[in-house]
């Protein structure tokens, strides 16, 4: 399915999850052990699936999820797709012509469920609703650096988007209704001139399976695919963060740069005192090629440095992002005791990474410190109970730091039940 260019028992009728501070969220289902089979994964373990197939080939998983139900029903997604802060699509293919749409779209705005051909794309349902990143949070047997995002796309009968390939990895799970994949490890991927998303010009597959609720299928970066509704339907994509090298080039420089870490950290000026006077004004003077030569070559790093862009380069929230402060923060008297009877858990868009010397937390470096006994459980199971809280409470510094998070919105009161 085509996302955010590089950088995925009943049916459920509440609105989307926006948890009061005082009330658990979505029950979590925590990633597979490493070395533990999982019908998730075809009844493999994580680490054979990412030995196997991670990046390598195709993996279709009948019943992945058994009795799964969409995280968001059809209606709840459509009120998503609304919001100004919600990045939505609509793909439509009518009489044999693609058309692509940036939403929000109002509800009158999006074609009848009746009307076959069309494809509403909603990215990142997980930064608006706790069953989403319930959902997501399956997947956390890969790195959290590395996952991006769950996009919901829903698709009236004959719906899809095209032929194409993707530059990441997805795993493509069927939550509602019925898919038709087709799918190609073709070289040839030419694309469709002058249309307003990427489709194959010559698609030829070479596998085909239809996907009902609970199956999942696994690609890996350039395998072309094509996925077309049978009937009303409903998909998750479960996408991956995959960079460019002149992306991560460019940031990490940007990164040294900023920090003063470039060129010796002296911020000296350009400087030509034995500059002549010229004939021809235009030309690039060859002395300040070589001079600005020598200043890059004087640009240096270390692996500490490499850690810190990517903790923080990772971790920045996406620029949609927007966290909710409490609308009347406790002070941190009554943060401390109300963490210590129900602890406490990252609010949905936080992102919480962590190396050796540093944790990173919405793309800010912090040094441990005296809180790496706290934040190890709190970056990995995203939450931490009330009795754990209760240990570690004497730790002045770290609960001030807590509880500026959750005055920032980035962390709330509860732990996942």
């Amino acid at each position: 399915m085509p996302r955010r260019p590089n950088h995925h028992s009943a049916e459920a009728a509440s609105t989307p999850n926006s948890s009061p501070a005082s009330e658990p969220a979505t029950q979590p289902i925590l990633p597979p052990a490493p070395d533990v089979p999982t019908a998730l994964l075809g009844n493999l373990s994580p680490s054979q699936f990412m030995r196997r197939y991670w990046q390598k080939k195709p993996l279709l998983i009948r019943q992945a999820i058994p009795n799964i139900v969409p995280p968001l029903s059809r209606d709840e997604l459509f009120e998503l797709a609304d919001q100004e802060e919600v990045e939505a699509r609509l793909i439509t293919h009518f009489r044999n012509k693609w058309q692509l749409e940036h939403g929000p779209f109002a509800p009158d705005e999006l074609p009848s469920a009746k009307q076959r051909g069309w494809t509403l794309l909603v990215q990142g349902v997980d930064l608006h609703d706790d069953r989403a990143r319930a959902l997501l949070d399956r997947f956390r047997f890969v790195p959290d650096a590395r996952l991006d995002d769950l996009m919901i796309s829903y698709a009236s009968d004959t719906g899809g988007v095209g032929a194409h390939f993707d530059s990441y990895d997805v795993f493509l799970l069927q939550v509602k209704g019925k898919r038709r994949w087709r799918i190609s490890a073709q070289k040839d991927l030419t694309l469709q001139a002058g249309l307003p998303l990427k489709v194959l010009q010559n698609f030829e597959p070479e596998q085909e399976w239809v996907l009902e609720p609970g199956d999942m299928l696994y690609l890996p970066p350039h395998i072309a695919h094509d996925g077309i509704a049978e009937g009303e339907c409903m998909t998750c994509s479960i996408g991956f963060r995959a960079p460019s090298e002149s992306e991560l080039t460019a940031q990490f420089l940007y990164h040294l740069a900023e920090r003063g870490e470039a060129a010796g950290k002296t911020g000296a000026l350009y400087r030509d005192p034995r500059q002549s006077a010229v004939e021809r004004p235009a030309e690039l003077p060859a002395a300040l090629v070589e001079r600005v030569g020598a200043i890059l070559a004087r640009v240096r790093w270390n692996e500490q440095d490499i850690a810190s862009f990517l903790g923080t380069y990772l971790s920045e929230p996406k620029p949609s992002v927007v966290f909710d402060p409490p609308q009347r923060p406790l002070n941190e008297a009554r943060f401390i005791a109300a963490a210590s009877k129900q602890g406490l858990r990252l609010d949905r868009k936080t992102n919480l990474l962590y190396e050796r010397r540093f944790f990173f937390v919405n793309g800010e470096e912090i040094a441990w410190g005296g809180a790496k006994k706290w934040l190890f459980d709190l970056a990995n199971h995203r939450s931490m109970s009330a009795k754990r809280f209760v240990t570690l409470s004497h730790d002045s510094p770290v609960t001030a730091l807590l509880h500026e998070w959750y005055c920032a919105g980035w962390i709330q009161v509860g732990e996942l039940a």
